[in-house]
């Protein structure tokens, strides 16, 4: 027998079924930055990076324009394993030449992501409004700000972004989410927190009542607890988002950065779902701050993908990456986190959850913690390689990078 058989076995004698679990995984979409290759610089042309929006470290090889970044991206995708998305910022529009701002893109700035979408055969493409990096951020507010025509630019951008998640969808036949985020806030003590946040919501109402097909598109919200520049108060704090989208029956986006260090995601999906139909996810890994670091195989997604799995919300959660390293190897960094993500989710599908929770229900709670211990132990790595290996892959990626790095990225 093979270590996977084995595995396999061992797995089977606490009443989990390894094949159920692999084919469950492959079936899970997640949703990867196009970000991570051009340090979020994007393709408009806009403005040096803001909002609090910004990159350590200058590694060789940084995509400097569209070709450069299909490359990475199509050489990075084929080390990933399981079903993916495209997610895209709208300065990643291809203009060529076309004299138009964010507040007047079309689908046809963004057909040749579709076409190149269609050539990677994923699952589809979601879809963010930049509100960053641009001269119509001013004084740090876009949709909150008390100048009424940058409020209606960046409003006209939103409605733009959601004609043309309409269009991604008539493509993939497959929702498109869009997320909005936006940097507002202060530096300093505010003077008044309630007045930007009804201005965000007057902006916000604007958006949503333009008429976009909900059963194509899902409209997210993402809050921040401060940002750089606008650490003493956001005005899309966790409080006034979650209120918003319930009483708007959206989405609310949970970004695991974007909170109090000692704060969880893992604790606040099942909180939402108690609530919510859908809920979304930015993963990424803060350190001490939203710092955007690759996502690793650590304790809190492990915390993250037990949640998904075990409430039997893979359809209701949807999964998009959110970092952007520029210290390392970018392809690197986008496989590395794909792929931990994915090992969160078959170690979650691994555990015996009904027999844990039947312990929890009846107090048997040294029982519980010594079976919670003894998952920790189970042949977890066998199954993972058995995955990687039907999936047509290698566990060793970062050889076939270096290579990648030596002969294309190192000529940039």
């Amino acid at each position: 027998m093979n270590m996977y058989e084995l595995a396999k076995r061992e797995y089977a004698e606490k009443g989990i079924d390894t094949e159920a679990a692999l084919n469950a995984l492959k079936n899970i979409p997640i949703s990867v930055h196009c970000w991570q290759g051009d340090d979020v610089i994007g393709l408009d042309g806009g403005v040096a990076l803001s909002g609090g929006i910004q990159t350590t470290g200058n590694y060789p090889g940084r995509a400097r324009n569209f070709e450069e970044l299909k490359a990475d991206i199509k050489k990075a995708f084929s080390l990933m394993p399981g079903k993916k998305r495209l997610n895209l910022h709208a300065s990643y529009a291809i203009l060529n030449g076309e004299k138009v701002d964010r507040n007047a893109y079309r689908p046809e700035h963004f057909k040749p992501w579709v076409g190149f979408v269609n050539e990677l055969g994923l699952d589809g493409i979601d879809f963010n409004p930049t509100m960053f990096s641009h001269k119509n951020v001013k004084d740090g507010l876009t949709l909150s700000s008390p100048d009424e025509d940058i409020r209606k630019f960046w409003v006209d951008h939103c409605i733009a972004c959601l004609k043309i998640a309409e269009y991604f969808a008539d493509e993939f036949n497959s929702h498109c989410l869009v997320n909005i985020w936006i940097p507002d806030g202060f530096k300093d003590v505010p003077a008044d927190r309630l007045t930007p946040r009804l201005r965000l919501k007057d902006s916000l109402d604007k958006i949503l009542a333009c008429g976009y097909d909900r059963n194509k598109v899902v409209v997210a919200v993402e809050s921040k607890v401060f940002g750089i520049g606008v650490e003493s108060y956001t005005v899309g704090s966790n409080e006034f988002y979650q209120n918003y989208a319930a009483k708007n029956t959206i989405c609310c986006l949970l970004d695991n950065g974007h909170y109090h260090p000692l704060e969880y995601v893992s604790d606040k999906i099942p909180a939402l779902l108690a609530f919510y139909d859908k809920l979304a996810l930015h993963v990424t890994r803060g350190v001490r701050w939203d710092s955007d670091h690759v996502v690793l195989f650590e304790d809190e997604l492990k915390e993250i993908a037990k949640e998904i799995v075990r409430n039997n919300a893979i359809d209701k959660v949807m999964i998009g990456l959110d970092y952007f390293d520029a210290s390392i190897n970018r392809l690197s960094a986008w496989v590395t986190g794909q792929r931990a993500m994915q090992k969160a989710l078959l170690y979650a599908l691994l555990i015996p959850h009904e027999k844990l929770r039947s312990l929890q229900d009846s107090a048997a709670f040294t029982e519980l913690m010594v079976a919670q211990e003894e998952v920790k132990d189970m042949p977890f790595g066998a199954v993972w390689k058995e995955y990687l290996s039907r999936e047509g892959l290698k566990e060793d990626y970062l050889t076939e990078i270096k290579k990648y790095e030596s002969e294309v990225l190192n000529k940039r």
